[in-house]
């Protein structure tokens, strides 16, 4: 059958799952913002958008919804173009997050449309409010969290299902829904991410680490306060006092994912180190930036104690593949990792805010990895059973997406 994956910045979630069905004989086309120029498994269209400013004051509440529809109204025109040319896909696979696949039922009505429902925002109970220290939570929050979700419930109410990677992440949907909403995790590689007691790691002062030395790790895509990267560094000085052989390891980006960069400057690494590098030996501090994935996977396999935080929002791929590595994880009490980890067991959870508290636990996952090692194989164990791509969420997925051919 004709699959047509809808993404801006495809691959995205489809990395793996793409290429699985286009091997499997499905004729699988991406549709991706021509800023895109990621490489593709399979052939890609690409549509031309150009965002026009909004006037706030004019959109109010509704600026959110123009921004994403106004993409919308670019898909669609790219998808009759499309179409005009004998293009008509049996399926569609889209992300709903930047409204990309509003409209595309109005082009193809024939096709059976699926959106990633990724996350819908909500004005209580998830990120909006949260963390007190850079938003005082307020009504006015609540409307505009709420206002922001209009897009995303039009998506869904126009799709034929959705899947969502983590129950959680689903059970933001109102309860209708919700109802249309399978849950499949996208899925991690197990089989190199795995343990490995010969793994060795260079540090950028080409100090050579591994599974012996005392490794603290701390890995998203940014640094930012949305993945506790505030708590994280104020909890760190505790910690290198107390453990003078300790090498902190930390990765990723200085740009915002999510929500707001600080006042006046571009990203929040600096901001928060500040606060705290007169109480550090930077020398044993080392900021690598963002990695190529080779990279991540040998820095996982040194990891003797991993550092996860987040708000009550989307899941990071690299926790479950610290679990899958057999990372001691040391990660907030917050949803949806409550959902992949439980305390004693599978990883060690602390309160997000809790400085003192992740100042202890992650000395006692530095001088202690003999208290931790039956945890650590029990993490990888649920990394197997519930998220290993291969032998678990690949197949769902192939199957559930196949459930929506002509010939099902």
């Amino acid at each position: 059958m004709k699959i047509l994956f809808v993404h801006q910045n495809f691959p995205g979630q489809f990395l793996h799952l793409a290429p699985e069905l286009a091997a499997r004989g499905h004729d699988c086309t991406a549709l991706t913002d021509a800023k895109n120029n990621r490489a593709s498994p399979i052939p890609v269209a690409k549509y031309k958008h150009v965002a026009e400013t909004v006037d706030p004051a004019a959109t109010r509440l509704g600026r959110n919804y123009t921004t994403m529809s106004d993409r919308g109204v670019t898909v669609a025109r790219a998808a009759q173009a499309m179409r005009a040319k004998g293009y008509i896909p049996d399926v569609i696979f889209g992300h709903s997050g930047w409204g990309e696949t509003l409209f595309l039922k109005e082009v193809w009505p024939e096709a059976k449309l699926i959106v990633y429902a990724e996350f819908y925002y909500k004005g209580r109970g998830a990120d909006v409010g949260f963390d007190a220290e850079f938003a005082t939570p307020n009504f006015d929050q609540v409307l505009i969290a709420q206002g922001r979700a209009a897009y995303l419930g039009q998506a869904l109410t126009h799709a034929d299902a959705g899947l969502s990677p983590t129950e959680w992440q689903a059970s933001t949907y109102p309860e209708p829904l919700r109802r249309m909403i399978t849950v499949i995790h996208d899925g991690v590689d197990t089989s190199g991410m795995a343990p490995d007691p010969q793994a060795r790691f260079t540090l950028p002062n080409g100090t050579i680490v591994t599974p012996d030395d005392e490794v603290l790790t701390f890995v998203n895509r940014n640094l930012e306060p949305y993945r506790g990267y505030h708590t994280f560094m104020r909890a760190l000085p505790a910690v290198m006092a107390a453990r003078p052989s300790a090498q902190v390891v930390i990765v990723g980006g200085d740009e915002v994912s999510y929500g707001a960069a600080p006042k006046g400057e571009k990203g929040w690494k600096q901001h928060f180190l500040s606060e705290v590098q007169d109480q550090l030996d930077l020398s044993r501090v080392h900021f690598m930036g963002k990695v190529a994935y080779p990279d991540f996977v040998a820095l996982m396999k040194v990891s003797r104690a991993h550092a996860y935080l987040s708000y009550p929002f989307v899941l990071s791929w690299s926790m479950i593949e610290a679990m899958a590595a057999g990372c001691h994880i040391i990660a907030s009490a917050t949803a949806p990792v409550i959902e992949a980890l439980e305390d004693g067991k599978t990883g060690t959870l602390v309160d997000f805010f809790d400085v003192p508290g992740w100042s202890a636990a992650m000395i006692e996952g530095l001088a202690h990895p003999e208290r931790f090692v039956d945890m650590r194989a029990a993490a990888r164990k649920v990394a197997l059973d519930r998220y290993d791509l291969r032998g678990n969420c690949l197949p769902r997925m192939v199957q559930f997406v196949e459930s929506f051919g002509p010939n099902s």
